[in-house]
């Protein structure tokens, strides 16, 4: 069940809140033609009455094409907070033209906010890099997700240079800023953590000890990161947060580095199902569906 969007569509600026509206649009009706369909967002309206609470406010006409009882919903009731973060360190605007991870998360963030929104669920953003630079609690309101939608484009129009990520401190002081119970939804390269799992886990875990539910999506670029496809010619190499430069040809380390890779995500699917994380491998484009759906039976595992 594909979900695709334009990437000229993506690159245009000024148009995260549309945009992200049309993704989420698509995808429920989707869902409604697909085997799917149990997913419906349809209850993000109503929820089944409970025996001996008032009658006030059940729908009558639902009651009629369905046979069964439904209370309508209102914005004051929300079953779910979710906490989504965004890592916006240098790497994370790689590659350097098109569509690249942080602008990738940042409408896959914005989808999830509006998907919330027709569920009457409360969301809120945590942007960190080197340190946390931005952080909002969870709400439902409209003039609450506005400023969401503000914050993201902001992020959009200015990039991180040279700006390291230091994704283990950052997460332990978010942990201790989350006061209710939520889903905790982090979107991240994970490039400052290859191979330092010793300090990341334990920062995920801070989540986990305080009763959230962690959902990792780990952000790469295929063409590139995973599948190292580079033509047989001369590339000069920069590393994005440190500036550091390398020159060679690409066949030289091919080998050494999808091997390296294939191990590191080896050993963060065994340590994310050692400590009950749910880890989703993002790819960059224009399908957000790998964004969505995973949530979305994450949410219905959850409440």
């Amino acid at each position: 069940m594909p979900l695709t969007i334009s990437q000229e569509d993506l690159l245009r600026p000024g148009n995260l809140e549309f945009l992200s509206k049309q993704v989420v649009e698509g995808f429920i009706t989707g869902l409604h033609k697909s085997p799917f369909h149990g997913f419906s967002v349809e209850f993000a309206e109503h929820r089944l009455y409970n025996t001996g609470e008032s009658t006030k406010h059940i729908d009558w006409k639902l009651f009629a094409r369905t046979d069964k009882l439904f209370v309508k919903r209102y914005e004051e009731e929300t079953n779910l907070r979710c906490q989504i973060i965004i890592d916006r360190s240098s790497s994370m605007y790689y590659p350097n033209e098109g569509l690249n991870k942080i602008r990738f998360s940042i409408f896959a963030a914005a989808s999830l906010i509006q998907l919330l929104k027709r569920q009457r669920d409360a969301s809120g953003i945590s942007i960190f890099a080197d340190e946390l630079e931005y952080h909002s609690q969870c709400k439902i309101s409209s003039v609450h997700q506005k400023m969401l939608f503000s914050k993201l484009e902001e992020i959009l129009n200015e990039p991180n240079k040279n700006v390291k990520s230091n994704i283990a401190a950052n997460l332990h002081q978010m942990a201790e800023m989350l006061h209710k119970r939520s889903l905790v939804v982090i979107f991240t390269d994970m490039m400052q953590n290859m191979g330092n799992d010793d300090e990341l886990f334990p920062a995920l875990q801070h989540f986990k000890y305080n009763k959230h539910d962690v959902v990792l999506f780990h952000v790469e670029d295929k063409k590139t990161e995973v599948d190292f496809e580079f033509s047989n010619r001369p590339y000069l190499f920069v590393d994005s947060e440190t500036g550091e430069r390398m020159k060679l040809f690409p066949s030289q380390v091919k080998e050494q580095y999808l091997q390296a890779s294939q191990d590191y995500k080896q050993q963060l699917k065994l340590k994310c199902a050692q400590y009950k994380i749910e880890l989703i491998e993002a790819e960059v484009g224009t399908d957000f569906s790998q964004i969505l759906m995973p949530f979305l039976v994450k949410r219905s595992k959850l409440y």
